[in-house]
Parts: structure tokens; sequence; C-alpha cells
């Protein structure tokens, strides 16, 4: 896992708390109390140790104002055994702050990782082991119905990225995008970046003909001004050279998504083009281009 797919995954939960509680409950069958709110709370978990702890993300359960349920979330890149010192500490700290039970969630991309994380953790006390809770590939929910990838976006970005590359992951990657389609542009620009970046190539090469020919049933309005207009800040929407300057942007997003690099005098010369038929066609290309020259080939 990158350090860009890190933060991403940190960020679901800090846009959705409520998915803690949803990985707990719907993927790893733990008994979640009543709650009525879902909040982040500050990852510093430092008490009097000039260590500074700090969890990914930290979120509360309420029911009528009072804490129910803490949840340490933490998204793991690899093995590193200082986190099986570390991870108690997290849970003691936040539970002894809150006055409410406190669990771990592990999160993971990687099957191998994952198994490493849930390895059970020896306090030493008699009795005493903590076992994480991990919600790795095989432990997160298929989503394919798109109403529910609606109500829980966040959730079907994380079915894409952990089963996106099945082999029946088309109603998977439709549901994603019926999901991207009800959030702000910002972040379902950011969500497709993540997940065309998690894809084997053939899922990633599906879900961006999705996007840029709009193929499917049900085309978002993400979708259409992802890869074929843009929405460029500032611009009057409608207008021809707005229209083009958000072409060009869409070129440059999906180059970016494939992880092909674009110098600045190719960006420049992209940006400045004002010929719709171009642009256009460049769309299509990018979509399955290897390197920057199968662009202009």
């Amino acid at each position: 896992m990158s350090y860009l797919e890190h933060e991403a995954l940190i960020l679901l939960f800090k846009n959705r708390p409520a998915l803690a509680a949803e990985l707990l409950g719907q993927a790893l069958a733990v008994a979640v109390p009543d709650h009525n709110e879902a909040k982040i709370e500050p990852g510093e978990l430092t008490e009097c140790s000039p260590t500074e702890y700090r969890a990914d993300a930290v979120v509360v359960l309420s029911s009528g104002g009072e804490p129910v349920l803490a949840v340490v979330v933490e998204v793991q890149r690899g093995r590193d055994p200082d986190k099986r010192w570390s991870w108690p500490m997290y849970l003691a700290s936040v539970r002894a702050s809150k006055r409410c039970p406190a669990i771990l969630l592990v999160v993971c991309t990687d099957t191998g990782i994952a198994r490493w994380c849930a390895t059970p953790i020896d306090m030493g006390h008699p009795g005493w082991r903590l076992i994480p809770m991990v919600a790795g590939p095989k432990a997160v929910p298929v989503v394919t119905d798109r109403a529910a990838a609606v109500r829980a976006p966040e959730l079907a970005v994380l079915s894409a990225v952990a089963h996106g590359g099945d082999l029946e992951a088309e109603p998977i990657l439709e549901a994603l995008m019926a999901a991207l389609g009800v959030i702000d542009d910002e972040h379902a620009r950011l969500y497709a970046d993540f997940v065309l970046m998690t894809l084997p190539e053939a899922a990633r090469k599906h879900m961006e003909v999705l996007m840029a020919t709009g193929t499917y049933e049900y085309q978002s309005d993400f979708a259409k001004k992802y890869v074929a207009e843009g929405k460029a800040e500032g611009k009057v929407e409608g207008k021809a050279e707005g229209k083009a300057e958000g072409k060009a942007e869409a070129v440059l997003i999906l180059l970016g998504a494939r992880g092909v690099a674009v110098s600045e005098e190719v960006r420049q010369r992209i940006l400045g083009s004002t010929e719709a038929a171009r642009l256009d066609e460049w769309i299509q290309r990018a979509a399955t281009a290897q390197t920057v020259e199968d662009l202009f080939r």
C-alpha cells in the first residue's frame, strides 16, 4: 500500500465516521451498541509519556450525548512490530479518556498484512490478550446494490478497492459510480483516483471506459464532469472555452490516474488546446495510454 492509498483510506473514515461501526457490525460480526451519533475525535493519544502517540482516526459512537463505544482505526501498510506495543496503549488511553469500551479496528488492503495484524498480542497479564479486529480484503462487504452504495459512498469505495479486481467486478464498479455521483466533486475525484490507483489493469480499464464513454445505464453527472467536461474554478459553465478547459483537465486526470508521467511542456500543450474534436480523441486515448506518446500517436 502506498502512502497516498494510506491517506485516502484514513480520509474515508474521517468523512464518514459511521464507516467504522458498519465494518465492525457487517464485516466482523461485532456487537455494536445502539447509538445515534458517530464522530471523529482527535487522534492524539498521549498521556504523560514524552513520546507522542497518534492513531490514524478515533471514532466515538454516542447515544444521548454519552459515549458508548470508541473505535481506534489504524490503516496498516506493512508489518510494523512497534504497533504491537503502541496499539494496546491507544486502547487504554482512549478508554480512560472517554470512559467507555474501546475497540481496535485495523484496515488493510493486503491479505498477508491482514493476517499479521490479526495475530493476538500477549499483554503479559494472565488471561489478557488483545486480538485486533482486522478488516482485510476478504472481510470488506461486497457492495453491488446502487442504492446501498449511494447511502454509504465510502463503504462502496472500500468495496471497490477490496473486490474491484475480482472476475465479476462490473456490478461493484457500477455501484461505485452511482455513489460518486451523489457526493461533491472534490471528494468524488479523490475517491475515483484512489480506486483507479489500486485496481489491476483489466479492472482499471473497465472503470475508465465506464467513466469516459458512459456506456452503462446509470451514468452519473460526476462521470460526465470528471471525464468529458470537467469543472474549472471560476469558469462560466456552458461557454466553449470553459468546456475545452474542462476536457483538457480530464485528459490530465486520466493520465495521472494511470500513472503516466506528464512533463510541464506536454501539460501546457494539452491545456492550451481549444479544439473539441482533438480533446475528445485525447480523452479516449488517455483511457488506455501507457506513455504520454500514446496520446499524440
